[in-house]
């Protein structure tokens, strides 16, 4: 399985820019659904754990991607985890550390 970790500079500032029609939109977000069910079913058989990090700002969309995103995978499989915003502890701490708690650990079934 190939995996993107960040995109490019210059693919950041084009998606920016260009906002999809309401088909394209569709056809997109089935796209991305159809990779979410595929790794789903590759966690299912390889037994692999794997995680997922949404960030931004409040009121950024995130929530509305994320549904849209999970609404065909099964909760089973997939688990979501909303967290608030850091504490002054948490800011203190390295970036990853607040999620730690909430990756699955060996044996979970999500």
């Amino acid at each position: 399985m190939d995996t993107k970790l960040e995109p490019d500079q210059d693919e950041t500032d084009n998606a920016a820019k260009e906002k999809l029609s309401g088909k394209e939109y569709v056809r997109e977000l089935r796209k991305l659904q159809e990779e979410l069910c595929a790794i789903q079913e590759w966690v299912k058989h390889t037994g692999q754990r794997i995680v997922i990090v949404f960030e931004g700002r409040d009121a950024a969309g995130k929530g509305g991607v994320i549904r849209a995103l999970t609404e065909r995978v099964s909760p089973r499989v997939f688990r979501v985890v909303a967290l608030p915003a850091p504490s002054d502890r948490e800011k203190t701490q390295m970036y990853m550390q607040r999620y730690l708690a909430h990756f699955p650990a060996a044996g979970d079934k999500k």
